[in-house]
């Protein structure tokens, strides 16, 4: 056999294999051999069918058969035999010519193939005595967890029936009939909803206009559905909606003691301030966590500058840019919305992707030579996770995963990248700073991967994952579900 290289630029690299004529069918005559006391043939007793007429017949296939095991199995110890590793499956050729195929299968020719693929650049680690991050921590103080504890208990909150006009914060048991253009509307009708007043879970409007009403009242409201309702055929229209208030309902106070515990399904308020407490702070921990992450990458980042194989910056601006375009069409905007263009974000996202791509080498070669692996109970925690994140579909996923190559390293990937920051953080000067939970959450630039124009909604999002931290599983019951709610978006929402 015959390796010859006929291309090594930069990271690009092309082999041409050839194997004689003669050796590929000494490798077929060896399984002709071998299958010639196994097969059974009409007219011969076993064990004396001549090699010849074995030949004749089953020839071609086991050449096929070879052909086949060869280009599956070369590839791997050339590269091994070379010292080197491809970034992503070579890309193998080999004629397509029929009468060219007829002579190989027949071994009146060689056989020739060739691959190409990109090397991973090796990669010299760099001493990490000159990273420093600062870690931002932040207090949970009794006052926040007793306000987190109050947002949980709304859905305990119990309600008394009152005399008079309904104010904010009070609740309105209702039938209602919505309209546009006078013509009733599927999912804006209902009867005996619940809505509490200045709970926001109705379209801007309508809460208000039924402050001031008392059992017993008639009412009509109009109100107009925003522009980016996702019912399109209500999208920005006006729309009536004929009210009856058949109760109003006063709510009672709460108090944070063992009762309200109890009714949360929680032993003791003790128990529950610390469950709450420790749900804080596991989501404050998790943007520590991110901010001292972004820190260290970008320091890599500036220490490490290499070219990476085109092909996998390829792949990950492939992902990102599906999911930006996605994006934009769920939301209805464009390019010029964001105050860029294709081409700008295009230039933008491959750079991001870029720096992704060698991050991720040099993250992946710092574990490796550093010994940081993911055991298996690792990969089985984050594999149940996986399934409880789609609940009723956990044969589907679990086939997904055993039978789709490369599936479980889309599970393994973040596992040992997080190991290889810990593996950093023992070895780096990390510097503790106590602040509030408005610096922890204040940043001034966008996460990576971020669209420009979303700087000030990443904020915001991060903000409401704080507020909600409290309201976990095993803190709070599951909500009711609410009365074919939102009387003003109906089925729509």
């Amino acid at each position: 056999m015959q390796v010859i290289e006929t291309l090594a630029e930069g990271l690009k690299r092309e082999i041409k294999v050839v194997i004689p004529a003669k050796d590929m069918e000494a490798r077929m005559n060896e399984r002709l051999a071998d299958a010639k006391d196994k097969v059974r043939v009409n007219g011969f007793r076993p064990g004396k069918v001549p090699v010849g007429h074995l030949k004749k017949m089953y020839g071609k296939s086991i050449m096929a058969d070879l052909v086949n095991e060869i280009l599956r199995e070369k590839p791997t110890s050339i590269l091994s035999e070379r010292g080197e590793k491809s970034a992503t499956q070579p890309e193998i050729a080999m004629t397509e010519d029929e009468a060219e195929a007829e002579k190989i299968l027949t071994a009146q020719a060689d056989f020739e193939f060739t691959m190409a693929y990109e090397i991973l650049p090796p990669i010299e680690l760099k001493s990490v005595e000159g990273i420093k991050v600062v870690r931002e921590v932040v207090d949970v103080s009794d006052e926040e967890v007793n306000e987190q504890i109050l947002k949980i208990s709304e859905s305990a909150r119990s309600f008394e029936t009152k005399k008079g006009k309904a104010a904010d914060g009070d609740r309105i048991t209702m039938d209602y009939v919505g309209k546009v253009d006078g013509v009733a509307f599927d999912g804006g009708t209902d009867s005996d909803a619940e809505l509490v007043l200045g709970s926001g879970r109705f379209i801007p409007g309508f809460e208000d206009q039924l402050i001031g009403t008392k059992a017993g009242d008639e009412k009509t409201i109009t109100v107009t559905f925003p522009e980016d309702y996702p019912a399109k055929n209500l999208a920005g229209k006006e729309a009536t909606f004929d009210v009856t208030v058949k109760d109003v309902a006063a709510p009672a106070a709460i108090e944070i003691n063992d009762e309200l515990a109890t009714k949360l399904g929680i032993e003791s308020l003790d128990k529950l301030k610390e469950i709450v407490r420790g749900q804080i702070e596991s989501q404050y921990g998790n943007v520590t966590r991110q901010k001292v992450k972004r820190q260290i990458l970008d320091q890599l980042d500036a220490l490490y500058k290499f070219d990476a194989p085109s092909k996998l910056i390829d792949a990950e601006f492939d992902n990102i840019w599906r999911q930006i375009n996605t994006d934009l069409a769920q939301s209805g905007k464009t390019f010029e919305d964001e105050d860029t263009t294709e081409e700008q974000a295009r230039e933008e996202y491959r750079t991001l992707a870029e720096r992704r791509v060698r991050l991720g080498l040099v993250l992946s070669e710092i574990g490796e030579k550093g010994g940081v692996e993911v055991s298996e109970d690792e990969m089985q925690r984050a594999l149940f996770a996986q399934l409880q994140q789609f609940p009723g579909q956990e044969k589907q996923i679990l086939d997904f995963f055993r039978n789709t190559p490369g599936a479980s390293a889309s599970l393994r990937a973040p596992l040992f990248e997080e190991k290889v920051i810990d593996k950093l953080l023992s070895e780096i000067d990390v510097t503790d700073k106590k602040v509030s939970k408005e610096e922890l959450l204040a940043d001034d630039e966008a996460e990576e991967g971020d669209k420009p124009a979303k700087k000030a909604a990443s904020k915001k999002k991060a903000a409401a994952k704080a507020d909600d931290a409290a309201e976990g599983e095993e803190a709070a019951p599951k909500k009711k579900a609410a009365p074919k709610k939102k009387a003003a978006e109906g089925d729509a929402e």
